[in-house]
């Protein structure tokens, strides 16, 4: 915060709901009054304009009625007023107001009034023109050094530059390679006009190279120009400054030499008349708008830039004079005489905010009060002072910086999920074969005990779930005192049916794992209640479960042994049973009250399977790329061939096409068809992706299963092989899972300081295949096996030397081992296109609520 603020003088608000931008403001003589006063004209995108003259009573005072001189609603939105002797045959200073279609020159007067209500304003259209193009922006100037009378040059949206001298159409220049319009200046004293390009760098036009060049409505092809067709539009010079520009102004300091000030997103330059620069100021901070003039000390100038931290700054070249606060962020600035005060600051913001004033500061009353002096017993401060450190330790110790349970109990969410579906299911627009897809309704409730002044609900569930309102946001009335944000998360289960439905058990499957526990087998009936095909005896051990998608997987309950299996014919259908499984039977043991049930894996790690499904998933990636640089390529013909067609439709002399229309229907048909494919890569890629995440899922439980690993452990494999939700072609899942494993090979389950020196890639770039991916997962698998444990404490960066019992040794370092361990991998899946398989933990979906 400043401790200078603007000095108001007089403001007020413009309309309501209006908005307005760097064009909008002009401050001039409108109504050529014999005093010389200024006044203060401003147009808004609503299409109103107005004029004040400012007479506060005193110092801070708001808008009176009699300040406003003119109010007038032109119907269309004004995107630039400018003043100046715009009609023929007088001198006067007339009012330009430029639309988007059109140009509209009027003239202010005032008519003495005899009455208390003051003088009456009226305004006077003297002529118009009509644009044949969407306009931009405008300037004006004595072009080509005529004298008494200024000419106007509008800037079209497509790169068009209309020079209108007065009451006339002059003429029309495309700019060469014009891609977006930029801002427009005009310098008197090399007769040039100034523009930024989009290729960001400063350009400046001679008038006289304008107004020779090629006609605008004859405009040829760059490639025919160059044989010789008319004159070509020449830059005089340019200048690259590496960033877009928000404003050019020039600014003469005397009648030899003038500058022109450019006005960046980050810097402001000055440049000399011939472009080179005379000095460049870096910004700390984002700029709005700025407005250089002169400085009274002779071969400077004054710059005044406000930016979008309320702060309006004055420099004096590179040199920062004053800073002072704003209470709103201008998108305008000027500086004017009004009532005759010299120097008064007019600033505009996008939300119609005018408010003048003036540099200065306010006088401080506070006094600060006598301290009351006393001596200092030392050893009692040094007590005092262990004693809180000690509680503080204390605290760190226990529960950290912030007491947790107070802090979750501020803000409680619960979830409720209906035991029934929806009567009438909400899922209108989603087939999935001939099943039915039902929905369930999900009662949420926030229960606060602070005062929030905004809380935000963000419920989340993975594809191929959908939520009829994902966003919720309530607004409070009273405001938080401390404005802290709080985030507190709640997990709830969705039930089973809405995505499975009772099916018929199959006898062979190509894909099965069997998970061991130390209890005997519990009847199928009794886990999955309503899921049973038949009620015989003899089939509670044997269930089948049919995803809405159409797989169908079969559970089977050993009568004799402690053992479950999970088949299917698809890989990826069995993680979503097999985790029901596992939870299930969780649940039922601790309803029974034992606490030492446990669930194993024994047998081999299905990696080969799994291997193949990343090596379709990658596929589908590079054939992506492929695509999209074959339709960017097919792109960039199809333009190509439309420009030259549109040259030879555009030429005087007919020519023939020379199948230039074959060749463009031809392209066409390969852009679209390219399209096509690209899109319907991109689905596949969807598809392939839930199917890796599906399966990512079964390894990552296979493992925890295998290892007995504990639930931090798990959540680090989880975050290591599942850390993007979405796959693109920037950052894909394989480069991130790479590095997030290789980090994990570095450091907890390093075996040897060498490998702990290894430098890790900072850059996260698609691979060229994925046997490196594949080969870490293999070796990450191994060490666990024989004895790596997973952490992210400090203390795992330590060299590990890995013993298991029954004699198991270090592992070796040599590539034979690792190719070795990769070949002997066992099973997992092959993939193919149904619901299940889309389906990451449907029934385990976080529900995100933050308050704020």
């Amino acid at each position: 915060m400043s401790l200078f603020k603007a000095r108001d003088w007089w403001s007020t608000i413009l309309g309501d709901k209006e908005e307005f931008d760097q064009g909008c403001l002009c401050l001039a003589n409108v109504d050529n009054s014999g005093n010389g006063q200024d006044k203060i004209i401003v147009g808004s995108f609503m299409g109103y304009l107005r004029i004040f003259s400012p007479h506060p009573a005193k110092t801070g005072d708001g808008a009176q009625a009699e300040d406003l001189l003119l109010e007038v609603d032109l119907r269309d939105p004004v995107l630039q007023v400018e003043v100046g002797k715009f009609v023929s045959g007088t001198e006067m200073l007339h009012l330009a107001v430029l639309h988007s279609r059109k140009l509209c020159v009027y003239s202010v007067s005032g008519t003495l009034g005899n009455v208390e209500h003051g003088n009456q304003y009226q305004m006077k259209l003297m002529y118009e023109h009509n644009l044949q193009r969407t306009a931009c922006n405008m300037t004006y100037g004595s072009f080509g050094g005529i004298k008494g009378r200024d000419l106007i040059c509008i800037q079209s949206m497509d790169g068009m530059l209309m020079v209108f001298e007065q009451e006339s159409y002059a003429f029309g220049r495309f700019l060469p390679g014009f891609l977006l319009p930029g801002p427009l200046a005009y310098s008197s004293r090399t007769d040039s006009f100034i523009t930024v390009s989009s290729c960001r760098q400063v350009e400046s036009y001679k008038y006289q190279v304008l107004a020779f060049a090629t006609d605008a409505d004859k405009r040829q092809e760059t490639e025919q120009q160059k044989l010789g067709s008319g004159k070509r539009l020449v830059v005089d010079w340019t200048l690259n400054i590496g960033e877009q520009a928000l404003d050019i102004c020039i600014v003469s300091f005397n009648q030899s030499a003038s500058s022109v000030f450019v006005l960046g997103e980050r810097n402001f330059f000055c440049l000399k008349d011939n472009g080179q620069i005379r000095f460049m100021k870096k910004l700390d901070w984002s700029p709005s708008c700025f407005l250089p003039y002169c400085s009274v000390s002779e071969g400077t100038i004054n710059t005044l830039i406000a930016n979008h931290n309320n702060m309006l700054h004055i420099y004096q070249d590179v040199t920062l004079k004053w800073a002072t606060q704003l209470p709103h962020i201008p998108v305008a600035v000027r500086v004017g005489c009004l009532h005759d005060l010299k120097g008064v600051i007019v600033t505009l913001s996008d939300d119609g905010h005018l408010q003048c004033s003036y540099l200065g500061t306010d006088p401080s009353l506070f006094q600060a009060p006598n301290v009351e002096s006393r001596e200092l017993n030392y050893d009692e401060l040094d007590v005092e002072m262990k004693e809180l450190q000690k509680v503080i330790k204390d605290i760190n110790k226990s529960q950290g910086v912030w007491p947790m349970t107070e802090r979750e109990d501020d803000l409680n969410v619960s979830v409720v999920v209906s035991p029934n579906f929806d009567s009438v299911s909400q899922a209108t627009d989603v087939e999935v074969g001939t099943d039915l897809v039902p929905s369930v309704t999900v009662k949420v409730t926030l229960q606060n005990r602070v005062i929030l002044q905004k809380a935000k609900l963000s419920v989340y569930v993975q594809p191929p779930l959908e939520l009829t309102c994902d966003q919720f946001t309530f607004e409070f009335m009273n405001r938080n005192p401390d404005g802290i944000p709080r985030v507190i998360q709640c997990k709830f289960r969705l039930p089973l049916k809405l995505i499975c439905l009772p099916g018929q058990p199959s006898k062979t499957a190509s894909h099965k794992i069997t998970i061991d526990t130390n209890k005997s087998p519990v009847s199928l009936l009794s886990l999955f209640p309503g899921f049973a095909s038949q009620s015989d005896d003899d089939q509670v051990n044997v269930m089948g479960f049919h995803f809405l998608g159409g797989a169908r997987v079969t559970l089977l309950a050993s009568k004799t042994s402690q053992r479950y299996r999970i088949q299917s014919e698809q890989f990826e259908d069995l993680w979503l049973i097999t985790n029901e499984l596992i939870l299930r039977l969780q649940e039922y043991f601790e309803k029974q009250g034992v606490k030492d049930f446990a669930c194993s894996f024994s047998g081999s790690m299905p990696l080969q399977e799994y291997f193949e499904l990343i090596d379709h998933h990658f596929e589908l990636r590079i054939n992506g790329e492929k695509l999209e640089e074959l339709l960017s390529e097919r792109a960039v013909q199809f333009r190509a061939i439309q420009r030259r067609l549109l040259a030879r439709f555009k030429d005087k002399t007919p020519a023939p096409l020379q199948h230039l229309d074959t060749l463009l229907d031809g392209t066409y048909k390969q852009v679209i068809a390219l399209a096509d494919a690209v899109e319907e890569n991109q689905g596949n890629l969807f598809q392939s992706f839930t199917r890796l995440k599906s399966a990512t899922h079964l390894v990552i439980l296979l493992i925890g299963l295998w290892q007995k690993l504990s639930a931090d452990q798990v959540a680090i494999l989880e975050a290591a092989f599942l850390p993007l939700q979405e796959d693109t072609q920037e950052l894909g899942w394989e480069e991130t899972v790479d590095a997030a494993i290789s980090h994990l090979l570095k450091t907890c389950l390093s075996k040897s300081s060498k490998e702990q020196a290894l430098n890790l890639n900072s850059q996260l770039n698609i691979p060229k295949d994925t046997s490196q991916l594949k080969k870490h997962i293999t070796l990450l698998c191994d060490r666990l096996a024989k004895g790596g444990r997973l952490c992210l404490s400090t203390d795992a960066a330590a060299p590990q030397t890995m013993v298991m019992p029954g004699g198991c040794t270090t592992i070796p370092e040599s590539d034979l081992e690792e190719r070795s361990v990769e070949q002997d991998s066992t099973e997992l899946f092959t993939n193919r296109r149904h619901l299940t398989a889309e389906t990451p933990r449907p029934e385990v979906s976080p529900l995100q609520g933050v308050s704020e």
